[in-house]
Parts: structure tokens; sequence; C-alpha cells
């Protein structure tokens, strides 16, 4: 686990129904954790949780399963051709594929990389500058193929 804070927050949506940001703010709070709404909005997209019903039809925060996780090696899986144009990076993959793997990239949070568009089987990558997107296809084409 990256931090106590991420920790914390498992522990406490583990134990009650937390279902806003708010709620899990003040009860981070009680637990000495003082964090801004943008820092849980962070945590939250970093442990990949989501919001499921409860018994009470509630939408509350819960860890995620192996069922929403995507596999490690998604991308090893989908992913057909890489190219690079200045600034943009394409990445060709199977049919119907693209948006999980587009979910994987971004779940990377690169620092080179600026955002990203998924159709149905092809992701746009917008990074910061020519050089990065050269950067980025050597460092996925290593990952992907090895």
């Amino acid at each position: 686990m990256p931090n106590a804070r991420h920790e914390m927050i498992l522990k406490l949506i583990s134990e009650r129904e937390v279902c806003t940001q708010d709620d899990l703010r003040i009860l981070l709070d009680k637990q000495g954790f003082q964090v801004t709404q943008a820092t849980i909005s962070r945590d939250i997209r970093q442990l990949g949780l989501r919001k499921k019903r409860t018994a009470g039809g509630q939408n509350c925060y819960s860890k995620p399963t192996a069922a929403t996780s995507a596999p490690p090696n998604l991308l090893n899986n989908v992913v057909v051709k890489l190219d690079h144009a200045m600034n943009t990076v394409v990445i060709n993959c199977h049919a119907g594929s693209a948006q999980a793997a587009c979910v994987v990239l971004d779940r990377l949070q690169l620092p080179q990389i600026v955002g990203t568009i998924a159709g149905d089987d092809t992701i746009f990558v917008l990074t910061r500058s020519e050089e990065s997107a050269a950067n980025l296809v050597k460092m996925l084409e290593s990952h992907i193929w090895g």
C-alpha cells in the first residue's frame, strides 16, 4: 500500500458505508488525516474504488473486485500496433478492447501523458512533447513485447 492514508481509506470503507467524498473526508479527519476534496478524489482514483449499491439502496464506495479490476497484462493481450507522430501516440488494439486498455494506461498516471481518447480499437495519447511520445512508444513496446 503506498501510504497510511490509503490503508485507512480501505479500512474505513470496509467497516462502514461511506457514500460521499465529504463523508470520507470527515472520517479521515477523525483519524488524523486532514485532506482536501481533491486529494480524496485522487486517492479514490488511485485505489480504483467503485460505487456499489448497498442493501439500503445507497451507492457507497467499495474496493474493486477481480471482476472490475483490469488484469495487469491486459495491454499485452490487446495492443496490436504502436506508433507516434509529433506529440501524439496512436495505439491500435483488437476490436472492442481500446477503452479497457485506455483505462489501464490512464491508471499508470505517466507524467508525460497529457490525456487520452479511446475509440473501439484505437487510443490517441497526447504527450507533452515529441520526445515524450517517442519515449512512451519505446517504454510501451518494451513492456508489451519485451
